[in-house]
């Protein structure tokens, strides 16, 4: 990958963040993963941590070691073109609808579909975790069919509960922990997706692929036990 598609401007005195543009796409997302796990592999000592995003790829260092100029000038002589990043495969189970999904039957009326038809749809592709952002694993997806896009709530909910699966926009994701928020929640699944006493704490990666998997309230019970230790009465 040349040089020239990419733009190197300064994050504070110990990070770059690298631009690929403004758009969001597959091939842009792509090439960021591809980077970011060149410069993850090269194991270079003054590397912190390197954070994708949509378009863009922030790489934090240890300014004591290395300054902006130098991390730029390795970057950009990194050979990564020809790497393809694909990430592990995530089936997430889904109860979809009901008290777990109380926005599904006004995602159905606003795209004139039926209740079915949505969850089909939702559950066909093999979505992509572009980046994590907002909480702690939450995984922003790419690849959601637009006959199902669906504006945010005019006023966000003050509780969402974790595992919820919402829609806002083109865009479809699954919150990690009970927080606020405005997106159009469809389903929940009973997999824990954040747990700070494993390593890695997040279920998902950047560059990870995702399969949702509808289940019917019996399996959401039994895998919510096994999954937390508790019942989900």
């Amino acid at each position: 990958m040349s040089g020239e598609s990419m733009k190197f401007k300064p994050l504070g005195d110990s990070a770059l963040l690298i631009s690929f543009g403004e758009v969001i796409g597959e091939e842009i997302n792509e090439k960021i993963h591809s980077l970011a796990r060149a410069i993850e592999r090269a194991n270079f000592e003054w590397l912190v941590e390197v954070v994708p995003a949509y378009s863009s790829l922030a790489v934090i260092y240890d300014p004591v070691l290395i300054d902006f100029e130098r991390v730029k000038r390795t970057i950009e002589g990194l050979e990564f073109s020809s790497e393809k990043f694909e990430g592990k495969l995530v089936k997430i189970p889904v109860l979809y609808g009901g008290e777990y999904g109380p926005d599904l039957e006004f995602v159905a009326q606003h795209n004139g579909l039926s209740v079915d038809k949505v969850i089909e749809i939702h559950s066909k592709p093999t979505y992509r975790v572009h980046f994590l952002g907002f909480l702690p694993g939450f995984a922003y997806l790419g690849g959601m069919d637009e006959r199902i896009a669906t504006p945010r709530l005019g006023r966000p909910r003050l509780k969402v509960p974790a595992g919820s699966v919402g829609i806002a926009g083109k865009q479809t994701g699954i919150y990690p922990l009970e927080s606020p928020g405005g997106w159009r929640l469809i389903g929940r699944t009973p997999l824990r997706l954040f747990d700070p006493s494993k390593e890695p704490p997040t279920l998902l990666r950047p560059g990870d692929r995702v399969r949702f998997v509808p289940v019917d309230e019996d399996e959401f019970r039994e895998l919510y036990e096994r999954e937390w230790g508790e019942r989900n009465d």
